[in-house]
């Protein structure tokens, strides 16, 4: 049973018991439409809806949403606990989410616990709320606060709700504090529906359409979510109630709700694989570099309650380091995410020395130096002799071969690749990379961590730049051709922007300092293909000194330290070297851009899939979406593959072998799913 029920004199108690979320489905819809009849029945004088765990309910379950709808509908759910003789009260216990909010909202009235969040997240699944959401939220709360909670999807604190006017108070105890609301006061408490809409503001409207287009570019949802909100404004509410429904039924079927749909899935799929033994308890760890990644590393890990030891090489090194974790402690306290007490918490959890044996008794340790093979291999030795035997070695090397470092131990079973992603502390993904002698304890422990740290793990196999860092280089070498060939990087930037990227690979390129590419460059020279073409513009601009934001000029100039703005030295080096490689230049136009940088990270996916550095085109997915920045409204790079179907990508790339049968040499994964008709997603090496 999904909903149980309970009687205790002239109260009716309702739990939502659907582990581990109480997700809304046909079964529970189903258990609430007898609730109420059964309360109706035995002529209580109010039901009290709570949940079962730490939820209330966080939503409908996704997975009916490829199907046809199944009744009961949740709207006529709703609808029946609102009109109801018999007034119901939510004891929102934890989070209610979505459908679980509507739930919530079609109550008489509302109380929280004091940890308990309600929101209307509809949107980052690509539809909106479908059950009176938009309706019955704007007339709790007013116009301003709704369209910002639906339209960016962001859930309240029980506070922040309380003082929103979406619940009517928060209490240790919310079942009984509900229990204890006098009938006559219960009884006058006006339903939601009978309550009046806002008055229309049409610069309320104008703003938040202007911070969509800036802040959620390209996604339907959230412009139909306004445009609901507003039409319902003038519509009596069943009206108003339809044109909702309507409208979230039409977005449900769209592309843009499977994509992130598909991701939703693919999250929560991102798991350890079967039959790893149990990981060790993480009671400290060692950090090896305290520069920006090392530090990012090390305050997660401080902010989880765990001792540090963070090792470098002299007493500058750790006066730095200390110094780069104090300004992420200072900007906890700033942001109001730390107190004081926080963070001189974090403070006496820090040990930075140059004393390897100070790091003995940790169980992990991470080594985030610079990317330079030979100061790896010196790092790991020395771990090799400072921690007990049974202690795990971690890498968090972007591009060396984990093998390699992995050899310069005694025990290379201990060693793995820990990939994260700047800034460590923030970015979600976390690649976990897996040697040949990883062992499966290694292995259960990283993912241990992962969890700790609540990131978004992807298992990868070894090669230069493992899955994610492999399929970026072969975006930035596309995005590179087209520039010498034929456009600009404001050109490409704005192309990728409009496709869905918060940034373009030209700006990203300036954050992060060309002397980071240039370094990379540089140690592939001895192994390069000679017979693919290289694209020299990026040295040329080395040469120059321009290195990016940090020096006020990369591919952009940023005049005193403010705002991008384009630089022509820097398209006249375009010119320079098409004539010096006898190109005769071409233009192209924006669609041109995104398939050629599009395709050929789809086709350096293919490979990394066909060689086993990736398990599953989800997990390509979810490391281009968490680490790189592909739109998640498209589903990822290879669900993005998916929707444009492999017969059409087969096509184009078999096109563009013409101009370069090295660099678009067709992927054996995309002719082996052309021609047994099958999806990426549906193709496995086994």
């Amino acid at each position: 049973m999904t909903v149980t029920l309970r009687a205790d004199g002239l109260t009716g108690f309702v739990t939502l018991d659907n582990p581990p979320v109480n997700a809304i489905g046909k079964a529970m819809r189903e258990g609430l439409m007898e609730a109420v009849a059964w309360a109706e029945r035995e002529n209580f004088d109010r039901v009290i809806v709570t949940g079962a765990g730490r939820a209330f309910a966080a939503g409908a379950d996704a997975r009916e949403f490829d199907g046809a709808a199944l009744e009961p509908f949740l709207p006529d759910v709703c609808d029946a606990i609102e009109r109801s003789f018999v007034p119901w009260i939510a004891a929102i216990n934890g989070v209610a989410l979505g459908g679980g909010a509507e739930i919530a909202l079609a109550c008489r009235m509302r109380i929280a616990g004091p940890k308990a969040q309600i929101g209307l997240p509809e949107v980052t699944l690509g539809v909106i709320p479908g059950a009176g959401g938009t309706q019955r939220a704007m007339r709790l709360t007013g116009l301003e606060k709704a369209l910002d909670m639906i339209a960016f999807g962001r859930p309240l604190r029980a506070v922040d709700a309380l003082k929103a006017g979406l619940i009517h108070a928060v209490e240790d105890d919310p079942v009984e504090a509900a229990d204890m609301i006098n009938t006559e006061e219960l009884q006058c408490v006006v339903p939601t529906w009978e309550l009046p809409t806002p008055d229309h503001d049409e610069a309320a409207f104008t703003a938040i359409r202007e911070r969509l287009a800036k802040r959620s570019p390209g996604q339907v949802a959230p412009l139909r979510a306004v445009d609901v909100i507003e039409q319902g404004l003038s519509l009596p509410f069943a009206d108003a109630m339809a044109q909702e429904r309507a409208a979230f039924m039409d977005l449900k079927q769209g592309d843009q709700s499977r994509a992130l749909r598909h991701m939703f899935f693919a999250e929560r799929a991102a798991k350890p694989p079967k039959g790893l033994p149990a990981a060790p308890e993480l009671t400290e760890i060692a950090v090896v570099g305290g520069g920006t990644m090392g530090a990012g590393i090390a305050y997660a890990c401080l902010s989880l309650g765990l001792p540090v030891t963070l090792l470098e090489t002299d007493q500058d090194g750790v006066d730095r380091a200390e110094a780069n974790i104090g300004k992420l402690i200072q900007s906890g306290i700033d942001r109001g995410r730390l107190s004081e007490d926080g963070a001189q918490a974090l403070r006496d959890r820090l040990t930075a020395t140059t004393d390897y044996g100070k790091a003995g008794n940790a169980p992990l340790a991470i080594e985030a130096a610079f990317e330079d093979m030979e100061v790896k291999k010196a790092i790991f030795a020395q771990l090799d002799t400072a921690l007990s035997p049974d202690a795990v070695l971690a890498t968090n090397t972007s591009y060396l071969d984990v093998d390699e470092i992995a050899a310069s131990t005694r025990d290379p079973s201990r060693v793995l690749g820990l990939h994260f992603f700047a800034p460590a502390h923030i970015m979600r993904l976390l690649e976990i990379v897996k040697g040949k002698k990883t062992s499966d304890h290694a292995l259960a422990t990283g993912y241990a961590l992962g969890k700790l740290l609540k990131k978004v793990p992807v298992l990868a196999g070894v090669c230069d730049g493992f899955i994610g860092n492999r399929i970026y280089s072969r975006y930035r070498e596309a995005a590179d051709t087209v520039f010498m060939d034929g456009s600009t990087p404001w050109e490409v930037d704005e192309a990728m922007e409009n496709f869905g990227y918060a940034m373009g690979p030209y700006e990203v390129a300036d954050l992060s300092g060309l002397d980071i590419g240039y370094a990379a460059r540089r140690r592939q020279d001895a192994t390069r293909d000679p017979n693919r073409r290289y694209i020299p513009i990026a040295d040329r601009m080395v040469e120059l000194g321009k290195l990016g934001k940090k020096v006020g000029a990369g591919w952009y100039r940023y005049p005193g330290g403010g705002g991008k703005v384009e630089d022509p030295i820097v398209a006249d080096l375009a010119l320079e070297e098409a004539h010096f490689a006898g190109i005769e230049r071409i233009e192209y136009d924006e669609a041109q851009i995104v398939e050629r940088l599009t395709m050929a990270m789809i086709n350096e996916a293919a490979d990394v899939l066909a060689e086993g550095i990736a398990q599953s085109a989800a997990d390509i997915d979810l490391v281009t979406v968490f680490g790189y920045g592909f739109p998640r409204w498209r589903g990822g790079l290879m669900h993005y593959a998916d929707t444009l179907g492999v017969p059409h990508i087969v096509e184009r790339i078999t096109a563009l072998q013409a101009e370069d049968p090295v660099a678009w040499k067709l992927s054996p994964v995309l002719a082996d799913c052309a021609e047994r008709g099958i999806s990426l997603a549906e193709w496995s090496k086994s």
